[in-house]
């Protein structure tokens, strides 16, 4: 099942106190960014942390589950939706450990 965009929207006015949060909608679900980073995931209405050992720390015992069938666990942190000072600090911790993205390689030009 699709995430409703009325639910993204609401993820990212709860993380209005992070700066350069963005969100880009990938097959009929949504990555979350900060910058260039993902760093969670809207998948069939559920939000979806990267696990990093910062977020584990605030966390304490996190809740672990796919975001979608096939992928590796991830923080499952819908119960902090309704804290917006501490999702906003687990989600600039969580960026802080995420690596950059590597640079695409550029495409060979077709003679």
């Amino acid at each position: 099942m699709a995430t409703d965009p009325q639910f993204v929207e609401f993820v990212r006015e709860q993380l209005r106190g992070v700066p350069g949060v963005s969100h880009r909608k990938m097959f009929g679900e949504y990555a979350l960014y900060i910058g260039n980073k993902v760093v969670a995931l809207v998948c069939n209405g559920q939000l979806f942390l990267k696990p990093t050992a910062a977020g584990r720390a605030l966390i304490g015992t996190p809740t672990e589950a796919p975001p979608y069938p096939g992928a590796k666990p991830y923080f499952a942190v819908d119960e902090f939706l309704d804290d917006p000072d501490f999702l906003a600090q687990l989600f600039l911790e969580t960026a802080e450990e995420v690596p950059e993205p590597k640079p695409k390689k550029p495409r060979k030009k077709k003679d």
